[in-house]
């Protein structure tokens, strides 16, 4: 069988693909589906509706034996290997056409242990599950801003969440991980044991192999904390902006500000800061007072909220099936010619358009850019167009826009990018990715997978490989 694997074999190779299939689910306990089955079309979707590819099986893992057996399989074939948990990747990594997706989103084992404030979690869980298991300890850890996204996918790229500012990335709060190695080798991994590898899945995505289960420290979170959003017209948009920008870089550490350009249902455009302070309701009133005092906004929904609704609510603006498109880049401040930028920009924004600027810093930022393969610490804010639609014939529109709006603000940027928004965009934005810390990445890929079998990912390629 050649490399592309089984969906494009010519029609006298039918029995071969049939065969193949059989041999497969002979080695793995989980459910595998192949064209043909009624299941198929349902299996091969992501959370991007602009994907369409066809794999030549989805294999449903039920354990680590189950991933470790998929990655012998598909090794021995020399197929093409996607890997997939949530499947939120903007580009459609999590699935390939003809190879082999190797699924691990019916792995949800959780064990949060209260006492010394962990979870051990397996990599099929999404956001919303997981934190929904901690939270009934009271505790919890940074994982992102929409429950339907992968714990997995997350944390292998950093992490960033409503709680990064106070206790850094997802991936800082790693303490062990179990991961199947190109090889095929189920490893345990942490800062004693496999130390090295332990260091590159800790922002290194899915380049070193696939991480079964991962071992979080908690913190005291909630269950109630301050949060919501507060927005102002789009005609008073640039004093709020600078308002912000000067509320958002002294604010502390509990404090998460992440705001957004954005069009409400009714058509009107808007500038949204989404707020949340991690810490004593009461103390949060007074932290949060002067944003609230500021200007005239249109409206405020800032009050007590339960975390696991906090963790939620965008969740209406991302759901699975829609089309997707975003490019990233870092910025230290946000100025005032930036704001021009972005306000002349969105001005002409297609409908469901967003603006997004992701707060983070704070404790981010104090964690030495050597501790992980995530280099971009000396950032304040993510700052990407966001374009959402559903007709096909308006994907050039949508891609433009978002393409032009970045172009134009890469004046402003650090020159980094967070790996989890990247798209298929080449070595060059991978390496700015990782700054510093490409060429240690870079040598750990050519010694824990030299062939470049996990290449369906913010990629790395191996020297072998070039």
């Amino acid at each position: 069988m050649s490399g592309t694997g089984f969906a494009k074999q010519r029609a006298g190779e039918l029995s071969s693909q049939a065969s193949e299939i059989a041999a497969l689910r002979q080695v793995v306990r989980g459910e595998v589906v192949a064209p043909g089955d009624v299941a198929y079309d349902q299996a091969r979707r992501v959370w991007n509706g602009m994907i369409d590819r066809r794999p030549g099986a989805v294999v449903y893992c039920a354990g680590s034996d189950d991933v470790v057996a998929a990655v012998k399989f598909a090794r021995s074939r020399s197929l093409l290997v996607a890997v997939r948990a949530g499947g939120h990747n903007i580009g459609g990594a999590s699935v390939c056409d003809g190879g082999l997706v190797i699924d691990l989103s019916r792995m949800k084992q959780i064990e949060v242990d209260p006492i010394r404030r962990t979870a051990r979690a397996q990599a099929g869980l999404n956001l919303g599950e997981f934190d929904t298991a901690t939270q009934a300890h009271g505790l919890a850890t940074t994982m992102g801003v929409n429950a339907d996204t992968g714990i997995a996918g997350l944390t292998l790229g950093g992490g960033f969440g409503k709680l990064g500012r106070k206790y850094g990335l997802s991936c800082d709060n790693l303490i062990s991980a179990e991961i199947a190695t190109a090889e095929g080798r189920l490893l345990r991994v942490s800062a004693t044991e496999h130390a090295d590898l332990f260091w590159a899945i800790r922002g290194g995505g899915g380049n070193f192999g696939i991480v079964t289960t991962f071992e979080y420290r908690l913190f005291a979170v909630g269950p109630t904390l301050l949060a919501g959003s507060i927005s102002h017209p789009y005609d008073r948009a640039r004093d709020a902006m600078r308002f912000y920008q000067a509320f958002a870089s002294s604010a502390p550490d509990e404090l998460s500000l992440d705001a957004a350009l954005a069009t409400t249902p009714s058509g009107e455009r808007v500038f949204n800061i989404s707020c949340c302070y991690v810490g004593p309701i009461e103390q949060g009133e007074r932290v949060l007072k002067p944003l609230r005092a500021y200007g005239a906004p249109i409206q405020d929904q800032i009050a007590p909220r339960a975390y696991v609704e906090i963790q939620s609510a965008g969740d209406a603006i991302f759901p699975r099936g829609r089309r997707y498109y975003w490019k990233a880049q870092f910025l230290r401040e946000l100025s005032d010619p930036a704001i021009d930028v972005l306000l002349t920009h969105y001005a002409n924004a297609p409908s469901g358009s967003l603006l997004v600027l992701q707060h983070v810093g704070g404790a981010i930022a104090r964690v030495p850019i050597a501790e992980t393969p995530y280099a971009n610490r000396d950032a304040l804010y993510d700052c990407f167009p966001i374009s959402i639609w559903d007709d096909p014939e308006e994907d050039a529109a949508h891609i433009l826009w978002a393409r032009e709006l970045w172009d134009a603000m890469r004046p402003f940027s650090t020159g980094g990018v967070y790996a989890n928004n990247l798209g298929e965009e080449g070595t060059e934005r991978v390496e700015a990715a990782y700054g510093e810390n490409y060429p240690r990445l870079l040598a750990l890929k050519n010694k824990y997978d030299p062939t470049n079998f996990f290449r369906l990912n913010q990629n790395i390629k191996p020297m072998a490989a070039c």
